[in-house]
This record gives structure tokens, C-alpha cells and sequence, in this order.
């Protein structure tokens, strides 16, 4: 990709939008709104007055800046007058001013008055209506990542292009506004308004810019001189509590480990009444739908205060990776999201220790590593060239294969050299952009040696090293031959690549020995048979194949394991299986071992398993069998969970016993869907007689099983309910209806206006998953489908049928994806679209080649349940 010098004075990749360099920057935007939102329900806009001191390197007669859905009144240059032409180009997102005579080199003065749409579904600003005891309320904020800022203000909508904002806002007398800064002062008018202005902004790149304005109040606290405060819709400000109790916490902990003071005097977290837009990290004013966020004891789910440490602590890590340090343009983004997501883990692990943060994390590093291994696996760094690219890289790879990778290299170096590291990064680079040059010359310097040629092969090229690992003895001697491949989806589609791994092997219950494995390598193993893993406390990237000595050595010592090892034990052994590469007892000679363990990670990996064979065994004469065969398997470990929990229990517990719960109910057991009737019955009764850590189970299989009073109930809960996290319940259970004409009527909620629009969205993928019905989700897609991509947005449009195919193990279904047209109207789309014909492709494998085994083993190894 072509590269120019940036308005920082470096080399970065060239966007899209400015093929004739930076000529014009930014130095500082002066924002004024007005609240007075005019135009009918469909077609909200509010006007607009900026200001912009520009530093002009070259003399130029044109400006061009992003805007997009917007209209401008007037655009003048201080000294050059007015624009003689304003053009808008919808294809690039621009609109280009030109000048009667050229403004010259040197600081001049931009004004702009415009005109910008407020949209219904989180971009740009956007509108969140919610109900109240008074009636309907709407509440008014922004969501610019990637890049729609352009929607809301005229600029250089770009994070290499950082200037400081000062925004001031008209609204409401009642209304609260919030923005990245303190307010510096309000201002009574006349109508029952008032001018409320913002401190300005260091410097910033214009997709962490946030307004938001409604009837809210604030709970506040404070901490190392910085006030931190909790923004809610009135009367909940209380259940933020929990919130802002942890935001103090983390905060603090950053600062430390950072060794740079989080710069700004305040942090607004903001429960957004709606979850059109997803959270969002702007500097000094986080957004996170309310349900997500809010905390009430009498009524939340048992794991709720976990979701919600986690968010806040990847959301607060974000103030320093990406507010502070940004990446220079989006092909680095996992230099902002992947570490934001290690930095979640890493600060739940010093303050929340019982959570067991990396055993949550490990679950996301599968589904980074199951994209991984497919033939269009994308490489973290790639060319991004458009706005549709920079939105498709917020994925799994960036996130969840991002913090794997420095969790790795932590581990290499060792704790103290990468925290040492990551102060000389947020130092150097403070205020500034970043590329991953600037992160592996920190890790560099702090290590002594080159950490840059071990991490580069993962961010530069897609895909998952496997280590073959294959034992043979010598005068008794244990000698562990390891090869390196490529680990794929199909054998014969890998091409050849090549990583430096860094590998921590020894005994299960030993301190192990690091190598890095460069190719091939033999490694001394103690005695022969004895039991030596590879990946121990599985901080690798990479799967490990073992031949069947080593893999019966370590099922025998499995119990012992701790449980990080054998949860990667575990999820390498149904990999093997899962790319074909061996026969499902390579899995099931563990997952045996284990019938009665109830770490919550271990329990999450064999439902798991359980739960994709169950699905891809639907419609076959083996699936009752394999039903018996996996009750069998979890019910002791429920026997010792239990339906009632101790009230001391960890959150962890009863967790455990949702997840069980489910699985058992989906799988078919008659005295655990019994049970869950009954308690509803005495919930309909008495609401406090179920607690909130059963609520989600027993609603989603009394949902399940339900008849047409039951779901009229269901659903008469759900519309009388006004909590948010308490509505998704009920609408979930709906989804889950077995009954096809109870799951056609759930799908015809998602047309009307009864649930927020993404509630109504998911009820869509729900009914197609939770409840098994993904045909007719399918052909209800189809049949409304403008409609539907109308309401719900561009996203929707790109990948809702690639989300519903991915329910199919039928290669009919794929090719039907492949005419479905909408799906490739984007890049995103494609990709979506491309990974999805894939893996209905490889399950139709599967299902033909692995799924006769499955009932064979079943017919072979029948538990007593």
C-alpha cells in the first residue's frame, strides 16, 4: 500500500479518501449544535455552526473533507471568502470545497454551516426512545467507529488526522448533556433552554467524539483527582452503582500499570437506553446499552456483574489503547482492540481473581482460531482501503486472536519486561498515532532481544501453526520429535507457512521448559510413557496434534490437570476432529475422563461439543441415542451442582448450573424440563420464588416446550415489563418455541415496533438457533427483506443470511447463499457470506464422515446417567 507522511509527521498507509496527501490539517474544531431537532419521525436533522483552524502546507483552491448524510447552508475560508462550489460524492463519503483564489500556506480559518441527519440506528447521532411510568422519553447521543463522525459534523474523518474539539450544545432545560470534556459552563435561554459548553479536548483522532443529551442523571465518585460518574435515565441512577464502584477500581489500577495518568478530569460511563449501537470507548464519555451496564440485585442474572466488570474494564482499557495511543489507520486496529481485550483479562486478574479471567478468555480464542483455519482467514494486518473494509475489521481475528497474541508474547518475555514495554509505548506514543513498528521496537528495547520476528509471522500472514508432537524411546529415555505445519480446515488446501512458536512444555503438574520451535526440533521428555504436554496453562497460539502414546499418557493423568490444561486438551483433541484429521474417540477418550468435573471452563467445553454434534446430529436416527448418551455424560456433574445453590456460592456456581440446565433441557430431560414447568407455575404465583440466577433456564425451556397459554404468558411478561435485561429474557423464550406456529408468530414481532430494534434482530437468529426453526427464519427473511435490512441497517443487510445459513450442514444451502445477492453487495458481506458457504460445506463433511462414528462410540460406551 502506497505510503505518505501524516499530519504527525510519519509514514502511514495511504486511505482512500486522500489520494492527493495531506495537503490541509486540522489543528482545532469548534462545534456548535443545535438541539432543536426538526423534520418528521423518519427524517430528523439538526443544524450546525463549525469552526476549524486548518494548517495549509501546500496553497490549494479545494478542501476536501468527509461528510456524509448532511446538507450545508454556507462554507467560507476566513480572508478567501466563500466557497464558490460545494460537491458532495456519496461514493467517497466527501464533499469537496472549491475556492475562487487559493488559500494560502500557513493557519487559516474554515466555517461551516450544516445541516445532519439523526438516524434510528446507533450511527452517527442517532435518537434512543425508551418507555417511562410518564410515557415515552428520547434520549439523543453519537457512535462515530469507524467513520461516522462524518454523519455528524464536516471533517477529517480519519484517526491519523487528530485535532482538539470544543463542542457547545443547545437543548432542553431538563435535559443533561453530556460530552468527552466537563461542562465548562450553561447558559439559560429563553423557550426553556439552555446553551450548555464543553471544555475543549487534548488531542484526538474524530471517532471518540460523543454527545449525548436527555433526561439523565448522574452518579458520581472520584479517584486519583479524576471524577468518575455513572450516566443513567432518571430514576435508575442506583443500579449503576456496581458500575461506577468498579470503574473507581479499575481506573486506579490502570493509571498503575500503565505508568501514565489517564489525561482527561472526568469518565462518564453512559447507559444508552437502546443497544442499536454497540459500546463504544469515546475519550472520557463510554457508551454501553443500559442493559449491559445497569446492576439490580433483586432481579439481574447470577453473571451479570461479571459481563459487566469485563465490559468496563476492556471499555476503560481503551483510554489508553486507541484514546491515547491510536493506530494510525485501521489495517492496525488490533493495536486498539487486541490489546484493550488483554487489558480487560489482565485487570479482571489482579482485581477480580476468582473470576478466572484467562479460562473466560480461552473461549474466545476459539472462535478466533475456528476463523483461523478457514481458506479465506485474513491476516490482523491487512490493507484497508474504504470504510466498508475498516467496519469488517472489527472482528474476531482483531479482538480475540489480538489478546491471545500478547497474552503469548507476555509470556515469552516475561510479566515485568512487557509491562516495562508497555509504559515506554504509551509514553512514546501519547497523544500520537501508532503502528505495530512502534509497538515491537518498545517490546524490543524491554526484552533485549527481537520480539518483533516471533509476533510479525501472526500479524502479517492468516492461519494457526500445528505442532505434531511424536514420541519414541531410548534406553528409556523419552524423546519428543516436533514437527511444525499449518493447521487448516482441509489438510489439502493448507499452504506452506512458517511461524517462530513459542512453546511451554514439561510434565501436566510441572513448572515447564520454553522453546521456540523454528521449524522442527527434538525435545528430551523424562521417561518413556511418561505424560509431557505441550501448551501448559495453554498460553499459546497454535494447536498441538499428539500421537496416540502421548495423547493415552495424558487422558490418564487428565483429573489431575489444572483446569487451563485441560480445557486445551480438550478443545486440541476436537479440533483433530473437527478438521478430520482424527476419529471422534480422539475426543471422547477425554471427555469420558471427565463426567464428573465441574470447573465451570470444563463444563462450558463439553457442552460445547455436545451442543454441535447435537445440531448437526438433527434429522438423523442416531440423535435419541447420542441425547441419552450426553445426558448421561453432564448429569452427574448437575447431581452435584444442584437446582438450589448455597447463598455463599460463587457466581461462578451458578452459572454452571444455567448452562446445565439448558444443555439437559435441550438434550431432552424429561425431569429437568419437568421441574423448570413447575417452578414457572410458582413464579407466575410469586415472582420472588424463582430466583434471578434460574430465571434465564427455566424461561428458556418453559419457552421451549411451551403451548399457546404458556407462550401467551410469555409473552404478556415480556410487553409489561419495563427492564430492559428482564424484557430480553421473555422475548428470548419465545424464540425458543419448538412449536413452528408459535416460532412464526415470534418472527412476525421483529416487523412491528413492540421491542427495541435489536432485541428484534435477535429474536430473528433465535428463533433460527435456540429454536430450531432456521428455515423458517430463512423464509421470513427473504419474504420481508428491504423491509427488514430498512429497520435494522446496513449490517444486517450484509450478513443476516450468511448468520441463518451458518445453521445448515446441507450443501444446497450454500449454493442458495451464493444467490443470494445482497450478500455480496459489500466486502464485508462477501467475506461473511465466503466463511459461512465454507463451514456448511465442511459440516455436510462432517455429518457424512464423523457423525457415524459419533453413534458408533455411543452404541460402544453407553453411561449410566
Amino acid at each position: 500500500m502506497t505510503q505518505i507522511r501524516g499530519p504527525d509527521g510519519r509514514l502511514h498507509p495511504l486511505p482512500g479518501n486522500w489520494r492527493n496527501g495531506y495537503v490541509v490539517t486540522a489543528r482545532g474544531v469548534y462545534l456548535g449544535l443545535n438541539g432543536a431537532v426538526t423534520g418528521t419521525a423518519d427524517s430528523l436533522t439538526v443544524t450546525g455552526d463549525e469552526v476549524v483552524d486548518i494548517e495549509v502546507r501546500e496553497p490549494t483552491d479545494r478542501l476536501v473533507l468527509n461528510a456524509r448524510d448532511m446538507s450545508f447552508a454556507s462554507a467560507t475560508v476566513d480572508g478567501v471568502g466563500p466557497a464558490s462550489k460545494i460537491a458532495f460524492d456519496d461514493d467517497e463519503q466527501t464533499v469537496t470545497l472549491t475556492f475562487r483564489r487559493p488559500l494560502g500556506v500557513g493557519r487559516q480559518v474554515l466555517r461551516i454551516a450544516f445541516a445532519a441527519q439523526i438516524h434510528k440506528n446507533g450511527r452517527g447521532m442517532y435518537y434512543a426512545d425508551y418507555e417511562t411510568a410518564d410515557g415515552r422519553k428520547r434520549m439523543m447521543a453519537t457512535h462515530s467507529e469507524p467513520t461516522d463522525a462524518r454523519r455528524i459534523f464536516p471533517g477529517w474523518d480519519e484517526p491519523a488526522f487528530k485535532a482538539t474539539f470544543a463542542l457547545t450544545l443547545t437543548v432542553p432545560q431538563r435535559f443533561l448533556a453530556v460530552s468527552n470534556m466537563p461542562v465548562a459552563r450553561e447558559e439559560l435561554l429563553r423557550g426553556n433552554r439552555k446553551r450548555v459548553t464543553f471544555e475543549r479536548t487534548p488531542r484526538m483522532s474524530s471517532y471518540l467524539f460523543l454527545l449525548a443529551a436527555g433526561e439523565l442523571e448522574r452518579l458520581s465518585s472520584e479517584v486519583d483527582g479524576i471524577t468518575v460518574g455513572v450516566v443513567t435515565t432518571r430514576g435508575q441512577s442506583a443500579t449503576g452503582r456496581y458500575a461506577l464502584d468498579q470503574s473507581v477500581a479499575l481506573l486506579k489500577y490502570l493509571n498503575d500499570y500503565l505508568g501514565v495518568k489517564y489525561p482527561l478530569p472526568k469518565l462518564d460511563i453512559i447507559a444508552v437506553p437502546s443497544n442499536s449501537a454497540s459500546a463504544m470507548e469515546h475519550w472520557g464519555a463510554i457508551t454501553i446499552f443500559e442493559g449491559d451496564l445497569l446492576y439490580d440485585p433483586a432481579k439481574s442474572q447470577a453473571d451479570t456483574r461479571r459481563d459487566i466488570f469485563l465490559l468496563l474494564a476492556h471499555e476503560i482499557a481503551h483510554q489508553w489503547f486507541g484514546n491515547l495511543v491510536t493506530m494510525a489507520w485501521w489495517n492496525d486496529l488490533w493495536l486498539n482492540e487486541g490489546f484493550a481485550t488483554w487489558m480487560e483479562y489482565k485487570s479482571v486478574e489482579r482485581l477480580q481473581p476468582d473470576l478466572q479471567p484467562w479460562l473466560s478468555a480461552n473461549g474466545d480464542k476459539q472462535l478466533a482460531m475456528e476463523r483461523d483455519i478457514r481458506s479465506n482467514a485474513r491476516a490482523m494486518r491487512r490493507p484497508i482501503a474504504n470504510e466498508d473494509e475498516a467496519g469488517d475489521n472489527f472482528g474476531t481475528t482483531t479482538y480475540s486472536k489480538g489478546q491471545a497474541l500478547v497474552r503469548m508474547i507476555e509470556s515469552f518475555v516475561g510479566e515485568d519486561v512487557f509491562r516495562d514495554a508497555m509504559q515506554r509505548y504509551m509514553k512514546e506514543r501519547a497523544y500520537s498515532n501508532a503502528t505495530v513498528d512502534d509497538l515491537t521496537h518498545a517490546l524490543d528495547a524491554a526484552a533485549g532481544k527481537s520480539v518483533g520476528a516471533v509476533l510479525s509471522a501472526y500479524t502479517e500472514q492468516p492461519g494457526i501453526p500445528l505442532v505434531e508432537a511424536e514420541a519414541r524411546c531410548v534406553d528409556n529415555e523419552q524423546r519428543i520429535a516436533l514437527k511444525q505445519d499449518r493447521f487448516t480446515a482441509r489438510e489439502s488446501q493448507a499452504q506452506p507457512q512458517h511461524w517462530r512458536v513459542p512453546i511451554l512444555f514439561g510434565p501436566p503438574q510441572g513448572a515447564g521448559t520454553t522453546m521456540l520451535l523454528d521449524g522442527t526440533a527434538e525435545i528430551a521428555a523424562g521417561r518413556c510413557g511418561d505424560a509431557i504436554k505441550l501448551n501448559l496453562g495453554d498460553v499459546g497460539y497454535y494447536r498441538v496434534r499428539y500421537d496416540t502414546p502421548l495423547r493415552n499418557a495424558l487422558a490418564r493423568g487428565l483429573p489431575g490437570m489444572t483446569p487451563a490444561d485441560r480445557i486445551n486438551l480438550l478443545n486440541d483433541a476436537w479440533a483433530m476432529v473437527e478438521t478430520l484429521r482424527e476419529a471422534p474417540p480422539a475426543y471422547f477418550v477425554f471427555a469420558d475422563q471427565l463426567a464428573s468435573d465441574d470447573h465451570r471452563r470444563v463444563v462450558d467445553q463439553l457442552i460445547g461439543s455436545i451442543t454441535r454434534v447435537h445440531k448437526l446430529e438433527r434429522g438423523r436416527p442416531g440423535r435419541a441415542a447420542f441425547q441419552a448418551y450426553a445426558r448421561a455424560l453432564l448429569r452427574p456433574i448437575f447431581e452435584r451442582v444442584g437446582w438450589q445453590g448455597a447463598d455463599s456460592e460463587p457466581a461462578e456456581r451458578a452459572r454452571i448450573r444455567g448452562q446445565l440446565l439448558n444443555a439437559l433441557g435441550d438434550l431432552g430431560d424429561d425431569a429437568v424440563i419437568a421441574e423448570a414447568k413447575r417452578r414457572f407455575d410458582a413464579f407466575l404465583q410469586d415472582a420472588a420464588s424463582l430466583p434471578s440466577a434460574l430465571r434465564e433456564p427455566v424461561l428458556h425451556l418453559v419457552g421451549r416446550e411451551a403451548d399457546r397459554v404458556t407462550y401467551e404468558t410469555l409473552h404478556g411478561l415480556g410487553r409489561k415489563s419495563k427492564i430492559m435485561a428482564e424484557r430480553a429474557l421473555y422475548y428470548s423464550a419465545l424464540a425458543s418455541a419448538l412449536d413452528p406456529a408459535l416460532a412464526r408468530e415470534t418472527l412476525a414481532i421483529a416487523l412491528t415496533d413492540e421491542i427495541p430494534n435489536e432485541m428484534a434482530r435477535r429474536l430473528i437468529f433465535s428463533v433460527a438457533s435456540q429454536g430450531e426453526h432456521a428455515d423458517l427464519a430463512v423464509e421470513f427473511v427473504k419474504r420481508h427483506f428491504e423491509t427488514l435490512a430498512d429497520k435494522f441497517g446496513s449490517t444486517f443487510r450484509a450478513t443476516s443470511m450468511s448468520s441463518l445459513m451458518a445453521n445448515f450442514s446441507d450443501p444446497a444451502r450454500a449454493e442458495e447463499l451464493k444467490q443470494f445477492a445482497p450478500a455480496y453487495e459489500t466486502s464485508d458481506g462477501q467475506a461473511e457470506a465466503e466463511r459461512t458457504r465454507e463451514r456448511i460445506l465442511a459440516d455436510a463433511e462432517f455429518v457424512a464422515r464423523q457423525i457415524p462414528a459419533v453413534d458408533e462410540w455411543v452404541r460402544q460406551h453407553k453411561l449410566t446417567p
